[in-house]
């Protein structure tokens, strides 16, 4: 069903990673837009994309698609419906402390998904899948509660999935990692345009 192809005669890919790779381009521009929308198309992605790495045994991405699913559907009723007046939440920032948890839940994550595919899996790249693996985790929450910092994560971590899937020979969503880092970028700023716009009690620190 998900059978080998080879694009423009060097790009190695399947027909799940060619779909995959277009409803993730969708998500992400739903996602600067702030369109609740948005979590539909990462539903998608993430069940077809959990296919792909699991064939590329990379087994903490696998596992990462099936948690971006139970995100999704929290993060669609939150921007639909979250907030004090249930009308869907604002953008807003990060405490200092926000952002300490953040970086502790980050750590936190990574040390013990390194450990689980260290020892449950023959991932040939357990530190490096568990270092992304984490911060994907922490950044989707971010993302879900629309706080701006989780473009910055985003930024970082895509960078970094960039090389990490030339080395598993998934080019095409190594190019579709290298767009999010530009579209992470307009997105940032994006958002904060959208914040300086808001009432200031709705971009409050949390």
């Amino acid at each position: 069903m998900n059978s080998p192809l080879v694009l423009f005669g060097f790009i190695h890919t399947s027909y799940f990673e060619i779909v995959s790779f277009g409803l993730a381009i969708t998500m992400v521009l739903l996602n600067i837009r702030q369109s609740p929308w948005a979590w539909l198309f990462s539903i998608s992605a993430s069940a077809l994309y959990s296919v792909v790495f699991f064939e590329a045994k990379l087994y903490g991405d696998m596992c990462l698609s099936f948690f971006f699913i139970a995100v999704s559907l929290w993060g669609w009723y939150q921007w639909l419906f979250g907030g004090r007046a249930h009308h869907g939440i604002a953008v807003s920032t990060l405490s200092r402390a926000g952002i300490a948890w953040t970086l502790a839940a980050w750590l936190t994550a990574w040390l013990v998904i390194y450990l689980l595919l260290s020892r449950f899996t023959d991932s040939d790249v357990p530190r490096i899948d568990a270092f992304l693996t984490g911060g994907s985790l922490v950044g989707q929450f971010l993302l879900s509660r629309k706080k701006l910092e989780n473009w910055h994560m985003w930024i970082v971590i895509d960078t970094i999935f960039i090389g990490l899937y030339i080395h598993k020979h998934l080019y095409l969503t190594a190019l579709l990692y290298a767009l999010f880092v530009i579209m992470a970028t307009f997105g940032l700023f994006a958002w904060k345009k959208a914040m300086a716009g808001q009432p200031a009690e709705e971009a409050v620190t949390a």
